[in-house]
């Protein structure tokens, strides 16, 4: 027996071999979409509240039925992120990608401002770097000698920050 099912799209349907249990063709269920993306399904539900994913459907059994574009967005949302985007430049981005050719501006401005941003954040590590290896190199030479540039900027802090007392 074939038939359509309520809220799905008329082009899902549903398949009854077994009176009670049904399967729902091209849906998948929280923890195969979490399963395929990587994430636990926590993430899927924390997406959801943030906007990035819609609401699912539910099934009759009240599980959340995902079309198969989800695992996709999921994955793209991840990569974005570790690509240095934050989660409400991740949101434009998947705005920005369902907008079409018209987009295009709008997503190069946003990649340019996070690569300045990524710029500072490599600009502040590179100085930590330089920091460690100049106390490293400083922690070879004999005792009599070393000058701790840790402790020498600690003994000479101008006030900022406050008092601890």
């Amino acid at each position: 027996m074939l038939r359509a099912r309520g809220s799905f799209p008329a082009a899902q349907i549903t398949i009854d071999f077994v009176p009670r249990y049904r399967v729902y063709l091209g849906w998948v269920r929280s923890a195969q979409v979490a399963a395929e993306a990587g994430v636990n399904v926590q993430t899927l539900r924390y997406y959801e509240r943030r906007g990035l994913l819609a609401e699912p459907d539910r099934l009759d059994s009240g599980y959340r039925a995902y079309g198969p574009e989800v695992v996709r967005v999921v994955l793209f949302v991840k990569r974005a992120q570790r690509l240095g985007f934050s989660l409400e430049e991740i949101e434009s981005l998947l705005d920005l990608a369902a907008g079409g050719p018209d987009s295009c501006d709008a997503a190069h401005a946003l990649s340019i401002e996070t690569v300045a941003r990524l710029n500072g954040k490599i600009a502040s590590l590179a100085a930590m770097r330089d920091s460690l290896l100049l106390l490293v190199d400083t922690c070879d030479q004999p005792r009599s000698e070393r000058a701790c540039p840790l402790l020498r900027a600690l003994e000479h802090d101008s006030g900022q920050g406050g008092s601890t007392t």
